[in-house]
């Protein structure tokens, strides 16, 4: 099977410009691609799983990545699935999240010379000339086409600022820059960036003559169509100190039946003919089938030692017989006590399990909140520090979220 092949079979591809001109690069490595990540936060998380896996799949068979870190294009904001207007960042904010960005890359791709490359699109974007770019660039792209696109048709109603009407340009602009000045040929990214891919190969098309190819990844998204990667505490991020390795293998662990086989073929990199066995499993046997894909997910992000202790953690806490202390806890101190104790609500917002103490009432009310094993019916509940001394108390919300608190 080829690299395009096993693509198309683990359901990775979207849309393509040239099928035929993308395979033969591809398989013969010689594509030099680039993907895109908008700086606009300090880490990376699962909606940029999907590319990071490309990159390295595609680094495997021989061709080259370009990760664009968009400290140019950040300044502006992509409307893309977005309901409302980005909020702005500071310059200094955009280059600490851009060096946050290439420490977690550096675990899915090869850096160096001839291999991957990091760039920041500010160093060019940051240089234009606006009137240079009007005539250049801007006489190339028509505004009724832009319009039709995807991108900006779901911002219209809400209103649709110039600033991001310029997007499209700018990540057009990326493509044609790179093309020219790092020999990149291929650009890859999410389905809903279609629209502004395009605009980069029309743009090469226009101003050089030469054809370009783009390639759009299958967005992750569960049986019910919505984006994975969401839990009640907001984006799952690759960031261990945003997202603990255990809370990342729940994440995996806990995601629908009708979920597993598909990230396993499109996020693994277990041999196909392992995944097409596990299609024939069921009942128990799926519970399986997403350790597999939990443990695979957390080694590739965080490492075996950790992918491991997130397993232990897990098996102690749901099966039993598991090493307990690497289950989630937090380390509370005599100033988060009063008169020898805390309240159940203040514990639970001090162990994040909750937003608010308003969250927190509301759940204990409607009987979702254990300590040690006992339901919790009084929102008024004191926590004493003999409880949390020693190995402290075990707090549990709903069915699956498990958290100790000790006092140091």
């Amino acid at each position: 099977m080829t690299c395009y092949e096993e693509l198309k079979a683990r359901g990775l591809i979207a849309q393509v410009t040239n099928e035929e001109e993308i395979s033969k690069m591809i398989n013969e490595g010689k594509a030099v691609f680039y993907i895109g990540f908008d700086p606009t936060a300090d880490s990376l998380h699962v909606g940029h799983f999907m590319a990071l896996c490309l990159m390295k799949r595609l680094q495997m068979a021989g061709n080259r990545p370009i990760a664009v870190i968009g400290g140019g294009t950040g300044m502006v904001g992509d409307p893309s699935g977005r309901s409302d207007m980005r909020t702005m960042m500071t310059p200094e904010t955009i280059q600490h999240n851009c060096d946050c960005f290439k420490k977690q890359m550096e675990r899915f791709i090869e850096f160096g010379e001839g291999k991957a490359q990091m760039v920041n699109n500010a160093d060019w974007l940051m240089k234009l000339n606006y009137i240079e770019l009007l005539r250049d660039v801007g006489a190339c792209f028509s505004v009724n086409n832009m319009l039709r696109a995807e991108c900006y048709k779901q911002r219209m109603e809400k209103g649709l600022s110039f600033l991001e009407f310029n997007y499209m340009i700018m990540q057009s602009y990326d493509f044609y820059y790179l093309f020219q000045n790092y020999g990149c040929n291929m650009q890859f990214g999410g389905d809903d960036q279609w629209s502004n891919m395009l605009g980069g190969t029309e743009l090469i098309r226009r101003k050089l003559g030469k054809d370009a190819h783009a390639m759009t990844i299958t967005l992750l998204l569960n049986s019910e169509g919505k984006k994975m990667g969401k839990t009640q505490k907001g984006a799952v991020w690759l960031d261990p100190n945003k997202t603990t390795p255990y809370e990342f293998y729940q994440y995996w662990r806990n995601i629908g039946d009708a979920d597993v086989l598909k990230c396993l073929r499109m996020l693994t990199f277990l041999p196909l003919e392992q995944i097409d066995e596990m299609d024939k499993w069921e009942g128990a046997q799926l519970n399986t089938a997403k350790e597999i894909l939990a443990f695979e997910l957390t080694q590739l992000v965080h490492g075996t030692e950790e992918a491991k202790k997130a397993q232990e953690a897990a098996k102690a806490l749901f099966v039993g017989g598991g090493d307990m202390s690497n289950v989630p806890s937090t380390q509370l101190t005599q100033d988060d006590l009063t008169d020898g104790a805390i309240g159940i609500l203040d514990l639970m917002l001090k162990c994040s399990l909750v937003p608010s103490k308003k969250e927190a009432r509301r759940l204990i009310e409607q009987g979702g909140v254990e300590l040690d094993g006992e339901k919790v019916t009084d929102v008024n509940t004191p926590v004493t520090e003999m409880q949390l001394s020693g190995e402290g108390v075990m707090l549990k919300k709903g069915k699956k979220v498990f958290h100790r608190a000790v006092i140091a």
